[in-house]
């Protein structure tokens, strides 16, 4: 019987959410808490990369976390981004958020017209031969985009400007849920950091998207519910609704 499920999120900020009618439709108790926390580099510690920003005359961007430590990174070290500065962004929301750091020009920015993929920005990139790319990155990161612009005879540079952290649980807080739902890989290594002996048992584990499954999968964890693309589901509300459909 499924009565607590703890999502690795934070708690949605309207009373009407995807949430909330788990809890209406099948009785259940909808608890969330965030497994990891973003942190800066500090300018010290980005040196160490020995990378200078203002070598570049293009950022790549993939995410308003990206655009948020770039600036304050050129901040720290005293670096007057120029008003030439491209940015290539994934998405035209990344691209959007750049207003609150820049004077907003279309020819500055780049960014798909539908979707989030970066292949939609190549024919943008090869019509400006002598660019020289900066991608913003977490620590945790995959190499499939990197080897993607390679692969497109664009060369990039990657730049870490923000880790990812686990976040300690709290000591008095109980572990005691009938589903934890996890939406990244870094929150799966962190449900194993903060709980190196907890043994799964008959609890389950739902995981959104390919990497967060082969992340809880090398981690020793079974993976009960899955949702993301490929998959029968859209979100992890939607995957666990059908589960409590046909087992509660």
């Amino acid at each position: 019987m499924i009565q607590k499920i703890l999502f690795s999120q934070p708690q949605p900020e309207t009373a009407h959410n995807p949430y909330s009618r788990l809890e209406e439709q099948f009785g259940v108790q909808c608890e969330f808490y965030q497994f990891i926390h973003i942190e800066g580099l500090t300018a010290r510690e980005f040196r160490q990369q020995h990378i200078n920003p203002l070598d570049y005359t293009a950022v790549i961007l993939n995410s308003r976390l990206g655009i948020e430590h770039y600036f304050r990174l050129c901040e720290e070290m005293r670096l007057n981004v120029p008003d030439t500065m491209h940015y290539y962004c994934n998405s035209e929301q990344v691209g959007l958020y750049l207003q609150k750091f820049i004077q907003y020009r279309k020819r500055k920015v780049f960014f798909p017209e539908s979707g989030n993929k970066f292949e939609d920005l190549l024919p943008a990139m090869h019509r400006r031969p002598n660019e020289k790319y900066l991608m913003v990155l977490s620590d945790i990161h995959t190499q499939d985009q990197i080897n993607m612009f390679a692969n497109n005879d664009i060369e990039v540079q990657p730049a870490i400007m923000y880790r990812t952290v686990t976040t300690p649980w709290p000591a008095e807080k109980p572990f005691d849920y009938d589903i934890i739902a996890l939406f990244t890989p870094a929150g799966a290594k962190a449900l194993k950091e903060n709980f190196p002996t907890w043994e799964q048992g008959e609890t389950k584990i739902a995981a959104f998207g390919g990497g967060t499954i082969r992340a809880l999968q090398e981690a020793g964890f079974r993976v009960d519910i899955e949702a993301g693309q490929g998959k029968e589901f859209a979100s992890l509300p939607m995957a666990i609704a059908d589960y409590l459909d046909k087992n509660q």
